[in-house]
């Protein structure tokens, strides 16, 4: 079946949130807010966000992430509380590639939510959703060896550490060398 078939959920539901992709014009100020509160913690380790993005920045990046989604390309979801509606994070299965059947997810939080497992609760939402629904054979998180918040959420999903690439990328700032972790867990 092609991709562009998939049905692909706008919206997804754990017991503590609610994972939904970026639909709505005007998202862009909640996420650019998150961003502000999360600058210090970000530009350790995400390229794209060395200095903080302008609203308008903020909402192209989402309205971008809505059309790789309709195109089943990538899929970002928006993460809220349920019972606050806070904007807690994304998370996205993106790299994906349908005929191996793969994909990578990637994630981040807004520093106030740290520490409450809801990135595990998204991200163990987004491997049920590429394996069960989607059917891939292999889920894959990297992340730079140096990160430890980010390891932690694949050694606690049960991924194995696949290896570490050394000198495989640049650091977020772009001064130096950094080692990657591949974590995989496979269907």
């Amino acid at each position: 079946m092609n991709s562009i078939l998939l049905d692909v959920p706008f919206q997804i539901e754990t017991d503590r949130l609610i994972l939904r992709a970026p639909l709505q014009a005007g998202e862009g100020d909640v996420v650019n807010q998150a961003i502000k509160d999360s600058i210090s913690e970000l530009k350790q380790w995400l390229s794209l966000y060395q200095s903080i993005p302008t609203v308008e920045e903020t909402e192209i990046i989402l309205r971008n992430a809505h059309i790789d989604f309709l195109k089943r390309e990538s899929f970002r979801y928006l993460i809220y509380n349920k019972d606050t509606n806070d904007f807690i994070g994304t998370a996205s299965l993106h790299r994906i590639n349908w005929e191996i059947s793969k994909c990578e997810i990637g994630y981040w939080i807004s520093t106030p939510f740290s520490g409450n497992g809801y990135m595990i609760e998204t991200v163990r939402a987004l491997i049920n959703l590429g394996f069960q629904q989607f059917k891939f054979s292999r889920i894959e998180i990297r992340c730079d060896s140096n990160n430890t918040k980010s390891r932690s959420i694949p050694e606690k999903l049960g991924f194995g550490l696949e290896g570490i690439l050394r000198n495989e990328d640049l650091s977020a700032d772009g001064k130096k060398l950094t080692d990657t972790c591949i974590f995989a867990k496979i269907n």
